[in-house]
């Protein structure tokens, strides 16, 4: 059984895509479509432009979500579509991408919604006054137990944000009070804990002004039936309903990335390998940390979807 996953934010260089873009006249296609969506020339600046421009939260969602889709049609161009894929699953704003890839959200549609949610999400905390802190060797509960103490300590807000895997945690919530939790967690015996390079604190309470934008957005657009299950970062389990679809991606604003749950429950179906579709490999090196019986494949230039058609067949 087979999942097709979806990257998230971090993930987004310079150039990606543009091999396929060039190779396979659908993935231009998708970027072009993206460009039109916006308004912008967004995939010049994912092809030509400064990494620091394309890393804004505001470009970089809407553009890992273009790389992933064209990625997607390459592959379907080589005969290999949705259909083979038992589930799709994505970190994030990769979810979006994902109910894009299964036919619930137009490419328009996905990439209009993630500008919304990009800016959105960085308007909603002043610069400066949020944090994201990665927590390295401490399980997800002890984590939880973590970022609460901080909270109630420096009297902030600190969450688990993202639970990416057995020994990697992401917290999040007022600047004061993730430092308070990067302290405690040294102390609780992390190998690493270190504040990220992040414009605003995602995926926890901070977040609710964007929730609120993100419910109104979605209000209106069309969601359709997905071609195959999307397993929800909140819940952690596979959705086809649209109505539940929509109410899960307003909760995913402020909610936790329960990835490893997420990984974990895919495999008790019955999933034993990943495609991640799109830019970078961390979402596969995620997986194998989680259940290292999952062969785990990349497919994010032509040559990956040449391997790709083999190994499927």
């Amino acid at each position: 059984m087979r999942a097709f996953v979806f990257p998230g934010q971090g993930a987004q260089t310079i150039g990606m895509g543009k091999a396929l873009a060039d190779a396979y006249p659908a993935a231009r296609a998708v970027f072009d479509e993206v460009d039109a969506a916006l308004g912008e020339d967004l995939s010049g600046l994912i092809w030509d432009g400064d990494i620091a421009d394309l890393t804004l939260t505001t470009n970089a969602q809407p553009a890992l979500m273009a790389t992933s889709l064209a990625a997607m049609r390459a592959l379907e161009a080589e005969g290999v579509g949705i259909d083979r894929a038992s589930y799709v699953a994505g970190h994030s704003l990769g979810e979006y991408a994902a109910l894009a890839a299964a036919g619930a959200l137009s490419i328009a549609d996905t990439a209009r919604l993630l500008r919304i949610r990009g800016q959105a999400m960085q308007e909603a905390v002043p610069v400066g006054e949020g944090a994201m802190a990665a927590i390295l060797g401490l399980d997800f509960a002890t984590v939880r137990d973590v970022a609460e103490a901080a909270a109630h300590e420096s009297e902030g807000v600190c969450q688990a944000a993202n639970d990416n895997d057995p020994a990697q945690v992401v917290v999040s919530g007022s600047k004061g009070a993730v430092e308070r939790a990067v302290e405690i967690a040294k102390e609780k015996g992390a190998k690493r804990a270190l504040l990220l390079p992040v414009s605003a604190p995602f995926h926890c309470a901070l977040m609710a002004p964007a929730a609120e934008v993100m419910a109104e957005a979605l209000a209106g657009i069309e969601i359709a039936t997905p071609a195959v299950p999307v397993v929800a970062n909140v819940a952690a389990e596979a959705v086809s309903d649209p109505a539940r679809i929509r109410a899960l991606l307003v909760e995913q604003v402020t909610g936790a990335v329960r990835w490893r749950e997420s990984v974990m429950w895919m495999a008790a179906q019955g999933v034993t390998e990943t495609l991640e579709i799109g830019a970078g490999k961390a979402l596969s090196g995620m997986i194998k940390r989680i259940d290292r019986g999952i062969v785990t494949q990349t497919v994010g230039t032509p040559d990956d979807v040449v391997a790709a058609i083999a190994n499927i067949g």
